[in-house]
């Protein structure tokens, strides 16, 4: 997960000042000296860090946190104040053109994953934003380019406007906007071409559709894991072209998170989206405020709030709610959770969205095994309808055939039948524990698996 090493670093650095009852001028050097530290070492800009380093100092021993009654918590609330800041303070909404379509030209060097993004920002606006997007391929030099975007458009039901590799991709641009015009699109997202370094090239015909197309946004798509080149690129993309913001790609790979830290403070220019995986739904809109409190260790409830709303299906948590209270859940209940669940994305990325969960015993080093998620789904799936609504009939010779029909081992099917029964008796004293305290009976804060 992006930011690993620079959390763990600064949540053991702020954990030493939080308890304190007083804290010195020697307290706060010594600390933002760990600070200094964990931030070079996450790749961000030395300037940067040096800025930052200042601004967090001269508040720390000022007023407002020396005379608090709990100084350690306020050098804390101070720490993520400005690491919010640094990461752009509040979240930047992408462009609405009262005259539709909006236009967004989607920038970037080659390889940084821009006609993926492209595809991804198109669902994002419809599914988050009811939007009718239209994909524009005008990159017509990479191989294969064009037909790349238009199977994901394919593959999200969307429409893809192409001309071919034939066609200046500036009359591309531009013909895609009539469209959007004629058929009432609202966005036209206009994929451009890459090269594998910034040329003279490249940026006189990136200016030419700029001049044409009249974009509402140029967004540049950054690679997060390209760590300090990310923020030269985009220091040179905005000098050349005055992009309106940046798409952090790759942000959950095996990156140190400088970038996302340094590209805001370097260009002022926003960081609008994150892409947080492969699949076509894995962007979200960048919180800093959000993003602070997950590097620090405090946990993201409401983006985890957001996960839950668009992928659980209400109506289906209200009966589970009522099955909860009466027992008389099933296998099948338990399966079409968790199905709900790994809709809203990897398991150990929900968990570091809870506060706390990292202070948690046996959750500092968790890691969710997807594959052990994927063998209890074939378990039950293995089973007869009898059987998943009422596990107790699931003798010797019924969990050897389940295990074979699953590709799993009879311990397997035991330690699954033991921990839904386990689960069973847990609800029953919770339902027990709560019941008559509230008219309107028993109602869990968070679904329990």
């Amino acid at each position: 997960m992006a930011f690993e090493g620079l959390s763990e670093r600064l949540q053991n650095t702020i954990q030493k000042i939080k308890g304190k009852g007083k804290v010195s001028e020697s307290d706060v050097k010594d600390m933002m000296r760990d600070v200094r530290l964990a931030l070079l070492e996450a790749d961000v800009n030395f300037k940067v860090v040096k800025d930052f380093v200042k601004r967090v100092s001269e508040r720390a021993v000022g007023q407002e946190v020396m005379k608090s009654l709990t100084p350690g918590q306020q050098v804390i609330k101070v720490v993520k104040e400005e690491l919010t800041n640094l990461m752009g303070g509040e979240q930047s909404k992408i462009a609405v053109n009262n005259r539709p379509p909006t236009v967004i030209m989607m920038v970037g060097l080659q390889g940084a994953g821009k006609t993926t993004t492209t595809g991804k920002l198109a669902n994002l606006l419809r599914k988050k934003y009811n939007r009718k997007p239209l994909m524009a391929a005008a990159d017509i030099y990479r191989p294969a380019a064009i037909k790349q975007l238009e199977t994901l458009g394919k593959q999200l039901s969307m429409p893809v406007f192409s001309l071919g590799d034939q066609v200046s991709p500036v009359e591309i641009a531009r013909q895609a906007i009539e469209k959007a015009k004629e058929e009432h699109h609202d966005y036209v997202l206009i994929d451009t071409a890459g090269r594998l370094h910034i040329d003279e090239t490249l940026m006189d015909e990136l200016k030419q559709i700029k001049e044409v197309a009249k974009p509402d946004e140029i967004l540049l798509v950054v690679d997060a894991m390209t760590g300090q080149d990310a923020v030269n690129v985009a220091q040179s993309f905005n000098e050349q072209l005055g992009i309106t913001g940046v798409v952090l790609t790759k942000l959950d790979g095996d990156t140190r998170g400088g970038a996302a830290l340094s590209i805001r403070a370097v260009t002022e220019k926003p960081i609008k989206f994150a892409g947080l995986g492969e699949k076509l739904d894995a962007l979200e809109p960048f919180h800093p405020e959000r993003m602070a409190s997950r590097i620090l260790g405090m946990g993201d409830v409401l983006s985890l709030i957001e996960k839950a709303q668009e992928s659980v299906d209400a109506e289906k948590a209200k009966e589970l709610q009522e099955k909860i209270k009466t027992q008389s859940i099933t296998l099948d209940d338990f399966l079409e959770q968790l199905g709900q669940v790994r809709k809203m994305g990897p398991l150990d990325d929900l968990l570091n969205m809870i506060p706390g969960a990292n202070k948690m015993k046996g959750m500092k080093n968790l890691q969710v095994d997807e594959k052990q998620i994927g063998k209890v789904e074939a378990i039950i799936r293995s089973m007869t309808k009898k059987e998943k609504e009422d596990p107790s009939i699931i003798n010797a010779s019924r969990r050897k055939r389940i295990a074979a029909g699953s590709g799993t081992t009879v311990p397997e099917v035991n330690r699954l039948l033991k921990q839904f029964d386990e689960m069973k008796k847990m609800m029953k004293q919770m339902t027990s524990m709560t019941k008559g305290k509230k008219k309107g009976g028993f109602k869990l804060p968070f679904n329990p698996f």
